[in-house]
């Protein structure tokens, strides 16, 4: 079998990893594959789209790839430089440079008569091509630039898409910026331009936005006596890597996921933490600009955690006077909020307009910050467009020999666990999810699984990939939202999980850790009930199940998980949840078990059918 990988950012690198060493796991015939890159280097927008002081949001315990891990000394959120670097020793240590071609621009794919696809490419000048069975799209540099009609952005000075963005000194000196877009790029951005030497910084947004912390908050305990931060040995661990996953993904009752109980928890729980510790619901120490009501809920928005700019954006709306309620909560537990030294970045609505004179008139969206605002006279010398990109593959270009061949699908028509086109699975879009809370690469590495699995031994997989498996792990985006490939991470990952058998029970890593004896007897079984869903677990059992999984678990991420904060970590994020949701989940087995027993039916009786972000496929037995 010969298959095409388009893209080097790590959706097209851990794709070729699993073609080219499928033999090894599922004892078929090796996979002839090629990787074609435009641009001179591996890594993708991480080369192609960084600007100066890049870090990933997402942690290095749950970006990175299951079977590659960090070094001991990176710093829990890599630098985009050294994320390109951790790929390019991905590619030396597999020996995937053999099948890379950089500076190889794919012209065209086309269907060939008989089946399989011809790839034309251009390298040097000169064109050629490669025939091949499968292909996988996985590039993101098939994109264009999101620009929103704004009437009269000719009268301002300086135009460019965050995609242009370098560094520091391109804001100029004693300029007015305007960002238009309150994503994690804009929040980038704006934090860079006011941490400049700028006059003012305004920040646009839409339909609000929720800042997240990239690590658990360490609230101060009874600040009025006098407490003040303690310096902690150790960092607290991220966000992302912080959700236990027993009663939460692992052994949850199918029925209770057509439920929106799970989502009413982790709803309240946000916003509890959230006002319990800075005194506003919006997002960290958030006092403006929270996401439009009715659609804040944590199974409909994205949370940006690039919170730099959180501090700035509260400045001018945080209380002056605090109210009985404020005093009390804060002399028993606060967050110090960070000292901006009277810079503030100006929230905005996105522009109305802008007249002849280069003034812009905001939208009244009928929100404090636009009474504020709207008499501003706001004469922006740049205006940064963070507004996205649209998927593009001009590549596919649907032309064949033969006249008769289906069109090549999209993306958003890849309605197979969001990978591939059910009546198409010859053909592959890796990377093209976004999680509202965690990261691309580990889920594509799970979608790579899976898709090379199905395409070259099908009768490895378990079960039917049905579509009503899907909507549990689905964010429930506004028609009119322009991203509507939203997922919860946790949960789409324990589903790809289950789609290979991956997933291990607890009987399973019981023993698993009784044979590797040692700490692993304990820390092997902590990590699985109370660590997140890391890919290295994945790795313990089913077709892709590797050696060194043990020990990744064993040693690097149980000091993940013993690095949580007591009340903060294991409390609210693991023991509570299993408190409520693990007799929930034993309920429901009871009342399934009866039910099928009287009706002769497993199908549950009529019940609220809402996604659930928690739930799995069915109950996991050992």
């Amino acid at each position: 079998m010969r298959v095409a990988v388009v893209g080097a950012g790590p959706s097209g690198l851990v794709t070729l990893k699993y073609l080219v060493t499928a033999h090894k796991f599922l004892g078929t015939e090796p996979i002839e594959a090629r990787l074609f890159e435009s641009e001179g280097e591996v890594g993708g927008t991480f080369v192609a789209r960084v600007y100066e002081d890049a870090e990933l949001v997402s942690s290095k315990q749950l970006t990175t790839f299951s079977d590659w891990r960090p070094r001991e000394d990176d710093p829990d959120f890599l630098s985009a430089g050294r994320y390109v670097g951790y790929l390019k020793d991905y590619c030396t240590h597999f020996n995937l440079w053999p099948h890379i071609n950089l500076s190889t621009k794919v012209v065209s794919v086309s269907r060939r008569t008989g089946g399989g696809h011809t790839v034309v490419y251009e390298k040097d000048g000169l064109e050629d091509s490669w025939e091949c069975d499968a292909i996988a799209v996985c590039s993101g540099l098939h994109v264009v630039p999101n620009i929103p009609e704004i009437p009269g952005i000719e009268n301002v000075p300086v135009t460019f898409h965050s995609s242009q963005f370098k560094k520091r000194e391109d804001f100029g000196v004693d300029k007015t910026v305007l960002v238009l877009g309150s994503g994690e790029t804009g929040a980038d951005l704006a934090y860079l331009a006011v941490t400049s030497p700028t006059k003012q910084v305004v920040l646009c947004h839409r339909k609000g936005f929720h800042f997240a912390p990239k690590r658990n908050p360490t609230p101060i305990i009874l600040p009025i006596l006098g407490r003040k931060p303690k310096p902690r040995k150790t960092l607290p661990v991220p966000v992302d890597s912080s959700r236990a996953s027993l009663f939460d993904t692992a052994y949850i009752h199918p029925w209770l996921r057509k439920t929106d109980l799970l989502w009413k928890y982790y709803n309240w729980y946000v916003r509890a933490i959230l006002w319990t510790t800075t005194g506003t619901t919006h997002g960290l120490d958030q006092w403006v600009g929270g996401i439009t009501p009715g659609l804040e809920d944590s199974d409909k928005i994205f949370f940006n955690k690039s919170n730099k700019a959180g501090p700035y954006v509260s400045a001018p709306y945080r209380p002056k006077q605090k109210s009985l309620l404020e005093t009390l909560r804060s002399a028993i537990i606060a967050i110090p909020p960070v000292d901006t030294h009277g810079r503030q970045i100006d929230l905005a609505p996105f522009p109305e307009r802008i007249d002849a004179t280069g003034t812009v008139h905001f939208r009244n969206n009928g929100r404090p910050e636009y009474e504020r605002m709207k008499d501003s006279n706001i004469k922006p010398d740049i205006v940064v467009f963070c507004t996205g990109y649209k998927q593009v593959f001009p590549f596919l270009n649907n032309s064949s020999a033969d006249k008769s061949a289906k069109p090549y699908p999209t993306a958003a028509e890849a309605d197979v666990r969001d990978i591939w086109a059910r009546d198409d699975p010859t053909v592959a879009f890796v990377g093209f999810v976004r999680p509202s809370l965690g990261a691309i690469p580990p889920l594509s590495e799970l979608q790579a699984q899976l898709w090379v699995l199905s395409l070259v031994s099908p009768g490895r997989v378990p079960r039917p990939l049905a579509p009503e498996d899907e909507r549990h792990y689905r964010l429930l985006h506004p028609p009119e939202s322009r991203v509507q490939y939203g997922v919860d991470h946790e949960s789409y990952a324990y589903q790809l999980a289950l789609d290979m058998d991956a997933a291990p029970g607890a009987l399973e890593v019981v023993g698993l850790g009784l044979v590797a004896g040692g700490n692993r007897v304990w820390r092997l079984p902590l990590v699985w009930a109370l660590g997140a869903n890391f890919n290295a677990k994945f790795r313990l059992r089913g077709p892709w199940r590797w050696e060194g999984a043990v020990d990744v678990l064993g040693d690097e991420l149980w000091e993940t998980v013993a690095r949580r904060g007591w009340f903060f970590g294991h409390f609210s994020l693991s023991a509570l949840p299993m408190m409520i949701f693990g007799p929930i989940s034993l309920m429901f087995w009871i009342y399934a078990t009866i039910w099928e027993l009287l009706m002769g039916v497993v199908e549950p009786p009529k019940m609220k059918a809402v996604k659930v972000v928690n739930g799995v496929n069915g109950v996991h037995h050992d």
